[in-house]
């Protein structure tokens, strides 16, 4: 592709540099991952692919250098690089941790490998002659040219060697595997064979070459526009997963967010009043969940005093008659037992004061308490310890059972 500006290389070359950007702070905190590492490469060389690639750039390394082409067995360098990036990656990325010796001996003898072709490139370089400057034609005008010809061909069959063994990994991966990372191996696959269209498109031109014709166009105008195209497809493939798996996490933690709150409701008298970590509309999801984990564990604690077993006995053979699964009938009898502490707790509290447990003015959590009162929750209730439990909990307030043990709590208490 004739593009003297260099646009068709610098903007995908960005796009990935940018991509880059958001796994730097990872790799920091992690510098012995080895996928992490991988990644970080991968993108690396491909971004030094596609700034060298471009025709400002190289025409500069010539100019810098005094050597004409010397910016050609450079970007069949980075090239090379970016072909066993690819295959150390899918190496790491496809092996579990007890495969992380067998990944190692891979991905050595793949980085031996891609080392010897580097250096033959160069070297190849240096025995041919290329005395007149090419910028975008070089593979074609120099296809019968001794060592230089050796040189294009060595450096077109490591990419192509990389893009098949890439696609054929990343495709039996895909079938093993769903969601996000199952889209991102599809795009990185198709990333993939968009490369080995490129590779037959210069083996053509070089070909068409041999054999005295002019198929330039397939290698300057059509190869450089697939390798745009597959680097911002391989990039998203990349991305996709890990994009996915945020998504995910905040989508859970929301739900989570939103399924306490029926619970958090229950507890919000008994709750000791300390500093809201979660105040402010810019509060993180994972900061509003802790706070509210820890408001209700703070709830639950305050009125242990009052749960009583045999209410929870009773709920438990109550939500026992209705046909449902075991863990909604633990969940019921435990949110029955602790709505009628609640109840309890309500009527027993000193006006006006912030009681925890034992009518002890003060943090529900202190230290201090006495054990009895700081365990009985525990010898009662089989949820709150988890956080799966106290969602379950959350859902069963809504039950029957939990309203007929809140309300007879209640009429109790009209009573007196």
């Amino acid at each position: 592709m004739n593009d003297p500006h260099g646009l068709a290389f610098y903007v995908p070359g960005t796009f990935l540099a940018l991509i880059l950007g958001t796994r730097i702070p990872a790799l920091w905190r992690h510098p012995q991952d080895r996928l992490l590492r991988s990644v970080c490469v991968l993108l690396t060389t491909s971004i030094g692919v596609f700034f060298s690639c471009a025709v400002p750039t190289m025409a500069a390394v010539n100019r810098l250098t005094g050597v004409p082409n010397a910016a050609a067995p450079i970007v069949y360098s980075l090239l090379t690089a970016f072909s066993g990036a690819n295959i150390l990656l899918i190496i790491h990325w496809s092996r579990g941790p007890d495969e992380a010796d067998r990944a190692a001996r891979w991905a050595r003898r793949c980085t031996a490998v891609t080392a010897a072709v580097i250096v033959a490139v160069n070297v190849l370089f240096l025995l041919g002659d290329t005395p007149v400057e090419r910028l975008t034609d070089l593979d074609t005008y120099y296809a019968s040219t001794p060592f230089i010809r050796e040189m294009i061909l060595l450096y077109l069959l490591a990419h192509t060697t990389a893009g098949v063994i890439g696609s054929f990994l990343c495709a039996r991966w895909a079938r093993e595997v769903h969601g996000g990372l199952k889209a991102g191996l599809a795009l990185i696959t198709l990333g993939y064979l968009l490369n080995l269209s490129y590779d037959v498109l210069k083996f053509s031109a070089i070909g068409a070459r041999w054999a005295h014709r002019d198929w330039d166009q397939l290698s300057t105008r059509y190869a450089a526009a697939l390798a745009s195209l597959s680097a911002l497809v391989a990039g998203l493939g990349f991305v996709l997963p890990l994009l996915s798996q945020r998504l995910a996490a905040y989508w859970d933690m929301w739900r989570r967010f939103y399924q306490l709150r029926p619970l958090w409701r229950e507890l919000r008298e008994a709750m000791h009043r300390s500093i809201d970590l979660a105040a402010g509309p810019c509060t993180s999801i994972e900061i509003r969940v802790t706070q509210l984990e820890s408001d209700i564990h703070d709830g639950i604690l305050a009125v242990s005093p009052h749960l009583d077993a045999r209410q929870r006995e009773r709920a438990l053979e109550e939500a026992r008659r209705s046909s449902r699964s075991a863990d909604d009938v633990v969940a019921i009898a435990d949110a029955a037992a602790l709505a009628h502490a609640v109840v309890v707790w309500g009527r027993e509290r000193p006006a006006g004061k912030d009681t925890g447990p034992a009518g002890q003015v003060g943090p529900a959590g202190l230290p201090g308490l006495p054990g009895p009162f700081r365990q009985n929750h525990r010898s009662v209730l089989t949820l709150p310890d988890h956080p799966a439990g106290l969602v379950r909990m959350s859902r069963a307030l809504s039950s029957d059972v939990v309203k007929s043990f809140r309300d007879a709590a209640a009429l109790e208490d009209s009573r007196r």
